[in-house]
């Protein structure tokens, strides 16, 4: 990052905060404004929501700077109803975790951790990290972690796509390659619903599957889904991956007929600071960046490199902080309820302060929120930005995070 304008960036990150507290209204629905128990009180499910899969095989892309397999694999959410009107595409990408799911590695992994094995430790987290994953194996779902969130978009009328991105969690490619790496793989899967979209062709006809059965479902997205109207969402890595895919200067790799209408990383893991913050300047989409006071991984650089990467922006700049929340509970498959192996709270805990929680080595302790909670939270204003930025919603008021 660059820090020959210290005093700057601090006045925007001050600036980006004040922005932050006044534009909360605008975006949280009332009923999650106050406790922590309205956080954790059930949503009502959309209506009308159906769900797809798609899977072009375990080493159908090549990264380009190494060689190395990742697949062409995803969650589609979509209005069983897609109408006559165009639906905006919002694109989903998770962020590093393992992609293996191998119990007895996982145990290893742990028991050598606690032994100082470093060896068998490596040995362990090579099992876990490998990709494709082998015969028997079962590859951990890491998109379908967000199925909560493409429910819920696509029941307000969106079609979604959730990424797969388990080959470069695998990869060898860190820091900025990581991040090209994944704008690279959310640009394949679009040129992918271009083609669809447009003519009814391309890799994707024939590939869809019913998310139960695995039995072929044809499903006609051929002039319903608006590829001038995306969006995209990235957790974690992902979030890095988001933010680099919509930089001004990468603008050119998009697909012909794409554009990128809004951004939202979520927690995001820019802990591999660039020093070239070009790769990163975004001055034409809005941005909005989502991190909890309880986060294990992610520190509130989030919110200072993102501050730095719109500076010069025309378009909305947004930035909430959600109190009790950590990094892993927005993602189900990373969360300890779903039983899935390598999952965990990652918020920093003392036995003083039961049910409660803070960034880890932190001082300040606050009630922690629940999975569902945390979920039903982050999905609020991440819907809402959507909303905001890529229908009609809300088009009549001020956007006063405008810069």
């Amino acid at each position: 990052m660059k820090h020959n304008d210290a005093s700057a960036a601090s006045r925007r990150l001050l600036r980006a905060r004040a922005l932050a507290a006044s534009t909360a209204a605008l975006f949280l629905p009332q009923a999650l404004a106050g406790s922590p128990a309205a956080a954790d009180a059930p949503a009502q499910g959309p209506r009308g929501v159906a769900t797809v899969t798609y899977n072009l095989g375990d080493q159908a892309y090549r990264l380009p700077e190494t060689g190395e397999p990742v697949e062409i694999a995803a969650t589609v959410h979509y209005p069983k109803d897609l109408g006559t009107t165009p639906r905006p595409l919002v694109v989903l990408l998770h962020g590093w975790h393992e992609t293996c799911a191998d119990r007895a590695a996982a145990v290893a992994r742990d028991a050598a951790e606690r032994a100082e094995d470093w060896d068998a430790y490596a040995a362990a987290s090579q099992k876990l990290f490998s990709w494709p994953c082998a015969p028997g194996t079962l590859p951990i779902a890491n998109e379908r972690g967000y199925d909560y969130l493409g429910e819920k978009l696509a029941g307000n009328g969106f079609v979604v796509v959730s990424v797969r991105a388990n080959g470069i969690n695998a990869s060898s490619v860190w820091g900025d390659g990581n991040a090209s790496a994944r704008a690279g793989l959310i640009n394949e899967h679009l040129a992918l619903w271009q083609q669809l979209g447009t003519s009814g062709r391309g890799g994707l006809v024939g590939a869809f599957r019913d998310t139960v059965t695995g039995k072929p479902k044809r499903v006609d997205f051929r002039h319903h889904v608006d590829l001038n109207k995306v969006g995209t969402m990235g957790h974690s890595r992902g979030g890095a991956g988001v933010t680099w895919q919509a930089a001004d200067r990468h603008e050119a790799q998009w697909p012909a007929g794409v554009r990128v209408r809004a951004v939202m990383a979520l927690a995001p893991a820019y802990n591999v600071m660039t020093e070239d913050m070009t790769a990163y300047e975004i001055t034409k989409t809005p941005v909005a960046v989502i991190r909890g006071t309880c986060d294990g991984q992610v520190g509130r650089e989030a919110f200072s490199f993102a501050a730095d990467a719109t500076a010069e922006s025309s378009a909305g700049y947004h930035q909430f902080e959600i109190h009790g929340a950590n990094h892993n509970y927005f993602n189900t498959q990373w969360s300890p309820e779903s039983g899935q192996v390598a999952a965990g709270d990652d918020a920093g805990h003392d036995d003083d302060h039961p049910g409660q929680c803070t960034e880890p080595g932190g001082s300040a302790y606050e009630t922690q929120l629940t999975e569902a909670g945390q979920r039903r939270v982050g999905a609020a204003y991440i819907d809402a930005f959507f909303r905001r930025y890529l229908t009609d919603d809300l088009r009549t008021q001020d956007n006063h995070a405008s810069r």
